[in-house]
């Protein structure tokens, strides 16, 4: 995530003010000027940042503060609070019209910031919550967006109107309205065409479209991983055209990630959403005390159980049926690819380590449990797997040398990587027939697959 860095260096400040027993004026004031430090190194803006560590200097130096019995806890939970303060505070939506009224919604934002990727994104978010959404490709310079639009809207099962020979972007919205009266779609996204620059020409055809039908919501992308150039673009897009609301993309990349605790303070304008990847699903509502919990170390559970109850689909027999396996420690090469399955709809091991909380893993980095946990590696088991016959998944006794020697050259690895793989499978099912016990006396609970 873009906050690694962030949160090793917080952490460290954190361990330090945790580790001693009373804290003087002293020890808060060099505390804060290393969270100063880091907050500069990840991008933030100097201004918020200057802002954020005198709201906590003035708190953390107060009588109940440093006479408490854990003043280093303390300090820690008015940092929690100041982050969040400085994003928002409160979580904000795409306003919708009410009853059956249709909501314009206009996307704006440079090239290459994901503008057409996140359209189609929102018109699925908005697709589960009962809207009929339209796309309407207004992008008419960029080769390909078009297609792409298209594309994304048949993998998000909405429709997409298009008009590929016209250059006039009245026109096309035009068409498009009476498009969506025709045929019952109560919401319309309009995705917009995007420069390197900001330039007249662009802000031109946000105000032609504004002039042609009542835009509701005008939604800001900016690209995480610009840093403060992301809040610079976002103060100028407010100036020139007005905008509603602002989703940070590609925020799981490996930028500093300055832009989502400036961003609010700068503009005044709420973070919706943040996109955690290239798939259609890759698109979190932003919630600030849940981001500056993420940032902090101290996890996101509530989002991890959120993205468990929206991806996995749970059938109780099946569920009845694993946990007899389980039991048994019968559990096969089959069950193994269901969690897989399972597993990348929570974006990936890793994903899913990224929101358990970090400053109870003894000290241990995050990026030192990714390293362990190496997506490659789970890959090339799941290819060793597919490499065996039905049979073979459920049965994995059946799996003698010969067997073996086919499965290495049908997964494409070497004979002693499918022996340790099987190997190491044998020692879990072993352990897990003893889990049940440990879990408490053998009863049937909660108690799902570790994978």
């Amino acid at each position: 995530m873009a906050f690694e860095s962030l949160t090793e260096k917080l952490q460290n400040v954190f361990k330090k003010l945790r580790g001693k027993g009373r804290l003087t004026e002293e020890d808060v004031k060099v505390a804060l000027k290393e969270v100063k430090l880091a907050l500069l190194e990840a991008d933030v803006n100097f201004k918020v940042v200057k802002q954020f560590t005198n709201a906590v200097t003035e708190r953390a130096i107060g009588q109940d503060v440093m006479n408490g019995l854990n003043p280093g806890q303390m300090v820690i939970k008015i940092v929690n609070e100041e982050m969040v303060a400085l994003m928002g505070s409160e979580t904000t939506e795409i306003t919708l019209q009410p009853g059956k009224a249709t909501t314009v919604i206009m996307m704006c934002g440079l090239q290459g910031a994901g503008k057409t990727t996140t359209a189609a994104k929102i018109a699925g978010k908005l697709k589960q919550k009962g809207k009929k959404c339209l796309l309407v490709a207004c992008d008419i310079y960029r080769p390909a967006a078009i297609t792409q639009l298209e594309i994304n809207g048949q993998k998000q099962e909405v429709d997409v109107f298009s008009l590929p020979d016209c250059k006039n972007v009245r026109e096309i919205v035009d068409g498009a309205m009476g498009f969506a009266d025709k045929n019952g779609h109560n919401v319309v996204i309009i995705d917009t065409a995007g420069r390197l620059q900001i330039d007249e020409d662009m802000m031109r055809e946000l105000s032609d479209i504004k002039e042609t039908t009542t835009v509701h919501q005008t939604l800001l992308v900016v690209d995480a991983m610009t840093g403060q150039e992301a809040v610079n673009v976002a103060k100028t897009f407010d100036e020139q055209t007005g905008i509603d609301g602002i989703i940070l993309s590609k925020l799981d990349g490996d930028a500093r990630g300055g832009a989502a605790l400036s961003i609010k303070a700068v503009t005044g304008k709420p973070i919706l959403y943040v996109g955690m990847g290239e798939k259609l699903s890759d698109l979190e509502q932003f919630y600030p005390d849940r981001m500056a919990n993420r940032i902090l170390g101290m996890g996101d559970i509530l989002t991890l159980i959120e993205k468990a109850q929206e991806n996995l689909e749970i059938d109780e027999e099946k569920e009845k049926e694993a946990y007899q396996k389980l039991k048994k420690g019968k559990f096969d090469f089959e069950d193994y690819l269901d969690s897989m399955t399972q597993m990348r709809k929570m974006g990936g091991l890793n994903g899913i380590l990224g929101m358990l909380p970090s400053l109870g893993l003894g000290g241990v980095k995050s990026s030192d449990l990714e390293a362990a946990v190496d997506d490659t590696k789970i890959n090339r088991m799941e290819a060793i797997v597919l490499s065996m016959t039905k049979a073979e998944r459920r049965n994995p006794d059946l799996l003698n040398p010969s067997r073996k020697h086919r499965i290495a050259k049908g997964a494409g690895v070497d004979i002693s990587e499918v022996n340790r793989f099987v190997k190491q499978f044998e020692q879990s099912r072993k352990m897990m027939k003893q889990l049940p016990g440990m879990m408490g006396g053998g009863k049937k609970g909660k108690f799902k697959l570790p994978f």
